[in-house]
């Protein structure tokens, strides 16, 4: 359990429950105890059981989450940044909303990716099936009716006698297709390697560019909340940060605030924040509410990412089954109007 990293949601839950614990007036130990008592999992247990020795022991509730091995850098930070300002209870209820929303844009984002790889899959596998199975079966009739097939539905069985042929060669690439996926899902490297290569596309650039424009905006509403100034909330978010091309507008802004220029301003002319949300911050600095306009900013990106997922899957969904169609449609038309002229024929 060291070694796995708590999900978005069971952070989350984490910090709502001791939250709410905090808020009753009840300290952060007995609040761990509560929560022991409550809990039926054992690997629950076992980390609980963690923070509450190393709690007892030091006082410090940032020690003992850190002594137990599974809760994000960013979330120790902020406890501990907590516990120095004697505002621990808002800051875990903020973290307990960061995490759901960093948890709510995975999910988009898994959710836009899992169907098309599904109808993709589903393509392959049918169209493999017509190639290997069913193209043979009319050459075979073809063959009774002293001919063959030609021309283009002749290709489209040579195609599928090669895929039958080196079967072998074909499953190990798709065994290859997998890995990769699988690299690129569940290792920090891979998910870099993959928005390089789709960063180079104008749609998905869009895509990302929001994405890490709603984490930045969310990290900053929690960490000015805490009384931050803005170059350290940027470098505790700056860990947040997986997207290669936002990190560098990020270190650009650094650079100026560290140079002496005023923050609102620097967002605008690195293009972290342009149009009316470069305005909305420039407001928020003057009313003294950058906080408040920076969470509201992340609850306007959260939209704009979802609204464009769902678009995207209600593009993806009608195109893959028309492609689909399409392509078996072509397929059993190529032998089946030839078949149809032999037998007007006879």
């Amino acid at each position: 359990m060291e070694q796995r990293k708590l999900s978005g949601m069971e952070l989350a839950s984490f910090c709502g429950q001791l939250a709410l614990i905090l808020r009753s007036g009840i300290s952060a130990v007995e609040g761990i105890v509560t929560m022991l008592e409550d809990t039926v999992s054992d690997a629950e247990k076992e980390i609980l059981e963690k923070i509450l020795n190393k709690l007892e022991e030091t006082g410090n509730l940032s020690m003992a989450l850190s002594d137990a091995g599974v809760f994000p850098a960013y979330m120790l930070h902020m406890v501990e940044i907590g516990e120095e300002a004697g505002a621990l209870d808002e800051v875990m209820h903020s973290l307990e909303i960061h995490y759901e929303r960093e948890e709510a844009i995975k999910r988009t984002v898994r959710n836009a990716i899992t169907y098309p790889l599904i109808m993709a899959g589903m393509m392959i596998i049918v169209v493999a099936v017509l190639l290997i199975r069913v193209m043979p079966v009319f050459n075979q009739v073809f063959i009774q009716l002293g001919t063959e097939l030609t021309g283009f539905s002749r290709t489209l069985m040579d195609i599928g006698t090669a895929i039958s042929r080196y079967a072998l060669v074909f499953v190990a690439l798709l065994a290859v297709i997998a890995l990769f996926a699988v690299y690129g899902a569940k290792f920090s490297s891979g998910r870099d390697l993959c928005r390089k290569i789709a960063g180079r596309f104008g749609p998905a650039r869009r895509l990302f560019d929001e994405i890490a424009a709603c984490r930045f905006a969310a990290g900053m509403a929690l960490t000015l909340r805490t009384g931050l100034n803005p170059y350290r909330s940027m470098e505790l978010i700056a860990s947040l940060n997986e997207d290669p091309w936002f990190r560098k507008k990020l270190d650009k802004c650094m650079q100026q605030i560290a140079d002496g220029a005023e923050y609102t301003k620097a967002l605008s002319e690195v293009g972290i924040f342009t149009g009316v949300y470069a305005r909305m911050v420039l407001v928020g600095s003057k009313t003294g509410t950058v906080d408040q306009v920076m969470a509201q900013i992340a609850d306007l990106y959260q939209e704009d990412v979802d609204t464009r997922m769902n678009n995207l899957i209600a593009v993806l969904e009608p195109t893959l089954v028309i492609s689909l169609s399409l392509i078996v449609g072509i397929i059993l038309l190529s032998v089946m109007f030839p078949l149809l002229g032999i037998m007007s024929g006879i």
